[in-house]
């Protein structure tokens, strides 16, 4: 019955190895949550071992994807299967499959998250309720947006805000002002606390964006993971964490526009757009940051 079901599911699909599917992903592109150093370093610490599959037309491979049993690679229904939920946190990341622009083909493992990039190339994907929260372009901001986060900025450096790259940090350090930041700004402890320093020094070749300091103390934390895909450039922000004690200088804000508007001219620098995602829009501040756009699930 099993291998029934995994006939059925792969039909028109066939094995192929890591290689490939990078090589696939490089041709495609793809997002975070498909990046082939993504899934393979996190799928290792889970200890999950993935399938990959290929889309062949005429001989040719036309698309990619890495997969868990019946669901893409990372899910969190499987880690939550196998026990090990909140082993990593990526949100509800963006999903962008390594799919040729022509093809169009059948996905029948679980995703969600699926993007509008790839929706005239799957078959049978259905809009979500809820959309994903896309950060808008410097210049959708209103003037007097862009003038009160300078402001805020500016009034946050001249208190002593310091603003510093997160890579000038180890991943044990990141991971213990990320979970003391967040635990603050939530209430609650952060996905994965056991394991951040393992993550994060997993995922460190993607790590990007900064924080702040505020009389040498960590103030606004955020989690960032970018990578560079042929066409485009692909964010995500998993989460944050502020001190809210320090609520008067805006700190959560002040990053938010720092980290924005260093991805965008980062993007600009070498002529890509960009896909900054907040991830689900659920939240009224990522309505001031972002765009909703629609994204789909199979």
């Amino acid at each position: 019955m099993l291998s029934y079901l995994r006939a059925w599911r792969e039909r028109g699909w066939a094995p192929i190895d890591a290689v490939t599917y990078a090589q696939a992903w490089q041709r495609f592109g793809g997002s975070v949550a498909t990046h082939p150093l993504v899934v393979e370093r996190l799928a290792g610490l889970a200890g999950i071992d993935v399938r990959y599959l290929g889309w062949f037309a005429q001989g040719e491979l036309q698309g990619a994807m890495p997969t868990w049993g019946r669901h893409l690679a990372l899910s969190k229904d499987v880690l939550k299967q196998q026990g090990k939920r909140g082993l990593f946190d990526l949100g509800n990341a963006e999903i962008i499959l390594p799919l040729a622009a022509e093809v169009r083909l059948a996905v029948r493992h679980k995703a969600r998250y699926l993007s509008a990039l790839n929706a005239e190339q799957v078959l049978g994907r259905r809009e979500q309720p809820e959309g994903l929260a896309l950060a808008r372009e410097p210049e959708e901001y209103s003037k007097k947006f862009r003038y009160n986060q300078r402001r805020e900025q500016r009034l946050l450096e001249e208190a002593g805000g310091v603003i510093r790259p997160m890579l000038e940090l180890s991943a044990s350090e990141q991971a213990l002002i990320y979970a003391d930041l967040f635990q603050r700004r939530w209430g609650f402890e952060a996905t994965g606390k056991a394991h951040l320093a393992e993550v994060f020094s997993l995922m460190r070749d993607f790590m990007t964006g900064s924080l702040i300091y505020l009389n040498d103390q960590p103030v606004a934390i955020q989690v960032l993971y970018r990578v560079e895909a042929p066409q485009w450039v692909s964010l995500e922000y998993i989460n944050g964490g502020v001190d809210p004690q320090n609520r008067e200088f805006s700190p959560g804000s002040v990053l938010s526009f720092i980290n924005t508007q260093t991805a965008w001219a980062e993007a600009r620098e070498i002529g890509k757009p960009l896909r900054y995602s907040f991830g689900r829009a659920d939240r009224e501040y990522k309505d001031r940051w972002c765009n909703r756009v629609p994204v789909y699930q199979v």
